[in-house]
């Protein structure tokens, strides 16, 4: 812990398992709904993942939920009214998000409009605005990378504009995540991996940035952990139910953590990367984590928390047998290792280049965006613009 005084809040519901979507009838029940809007997109239902929740509410006796399933990749505020104006002409009760961030953010946005009125999203833009609770709101994710189910933010894109408007509100959380195997076994290889590297970088941002305390270290080392020993499994057996789990788990792990202790540089960066060259959250997070780690232990900044995260990652036997005075290195060669593992199996880029989507002239227009990033805040080591230069020259 950086300082000596911290807060940490999850109020959120987590309800896991096999049966796990079985008891959405019963979390409707006691929120009062009787007639939910279920939020999703294409993807998700052509994988036939919304027929289990639709069975699982018919035989809790719950009525057939409406379904909108046009969420683009990109949520936009004219999604975001959309959605609401179904909820508000068919009379809804509560919103059930089924997908994976970009659904989850426009469905709490949605929710935002459906409960303070109006069709104008952008009014309640920002961290605080929100002054009461929302409507009832059940998140299934089906993917295990964002965290976004115990999260209490939102990015929505206004495209009239050319920006992204970010919430921030306690308010936004939902009232209950559903984690169930059922609904990540047909996610292929390669988005397993990255989102499990998405959530892996959650974990150890979280462990190693300067809000960290000693609740999200327990989170996010446990997330660690989980997804050490259970992604090689999934990526070798895609219906090993009970390690698909595990991934679900620690993903949310991983959200609980971060949202309680900020992310950092890996974060900035993979933002930028993202909005300058429109690659997936997950694939940047893993390109770029290896690379700030050993940036911010040059620093001198993380060198015994970096240390103490080589348990979980690798295994007692592992940390017994490395020298205290070298275990934080030890951990980005495991994390390096892994990266390896990751792009023989299925292709995920370990560099810039491997992407096949930067140009080498763009890497100035990248470490400006990341520099005003919010992340950058939180990050143990500070940078200047020569400096993350000098990192994605190093990451190409």
């Amino acid at each position: 812990m950086s300082n000596g005084f911290y807060e940490f809040f999850c109020p959120v519901k987590v309800v896991a398992g096999d049966a796990a979507l079985e008891h959405i009838p019963f979390e409707l029940g006691n929120l009062g709904s009787k007639k939910p809007l279920l939020v999703t997109d294409k993807g998700v239902r052509g994988a036939g993942l919304i027929e289990p929740v639709v069975a699982a509410c018919e035989a809790g006796g719950v009525e057939v939920p409406l379904i909108f399933d046009d969420v683009p990749p990109d949520s936009s505020v004219e999604v975001v009214r959309e959605i609401a104006q179904l909820y508000l002409n068919e009379q809804c009760d509560a919103l059930i998000a089924v997908g994976g961030g970009s659904v989850i953010d426009t469905c709490k946005g949605a929710n935002i409009l459906v409960s303070e009125g109006g069709l104008d999203l952008s009014r309640f833009s920002g961290a605080g605005i929100l002054k009461k609770p929302l409507k009832p709101f059940l998140v299934v994710p089906t993917t295990s990378g964002t965290g976004s189910e115990v999260t209490a933010v939102a990015v929505i894109a206004d495209r009239a504009k050319g920006v992204k408007l970010p919430f921030s509100s306690g308010y936004l959380l939902p009232n209950a995540a559903i984690l169930d195997p059922r609904m990540t076994l047909t996610l292929p290889p390669h988005i397993t991996a990255a989102t499990a590297m998405d959530a892996m970088t959650h974990a150890i941002e979280a462990y190693t940035c300067l809000a960290r305390n000693p609740l999200s270290e327990a989170y996010a080392a446990a997330a660690v952990k989980k997804i050490a020993v259970n992604l090689p499994k999934v990526l070798e057996d895609g219906s090993d139910r009970q390690a698909r789990l595990e991934l679900a788990q620690a993903s949310t792990m991983a959200g609980i953590a971060f949202s309680n202790s900020m992310v950092g540089l890996v974060h900035a960066l993979g933002h930028a990367l993202g909005a300058v060259c429109h690659i997936p959250h997950g694939v940047c997070m893993n390109l770029f984590l290896p690379y700030v780690l050993e940036y911010n232990l040059e620093k001198g900044t993380i060198r015994e928390a970096l240390g103490e995260l080589l348990l979980p990652l690798a295994g007692a036997e592992v940390y017994a047998a490395t020298p205290a005075d070298s275990r934080a290195e030890k951990t980005v060669e495991v994390i390096r290792t892994l990266r390896d593992e990751l792009y023989t199996a299925c292709k995920l880029p370990r560099t810039l280049r491997e992407t096949g989507k930067v140009e080498k002239a763009q890497l100035t227009r990248i470490a400006d965006v990341a520099l005003d990033d919010g992340s950058i805040i939180f990050n143990p080591a500070e940078a200047s613009l020569e400096e993350v230069q000098a990192l994605l020259e190093r990451a190409w």
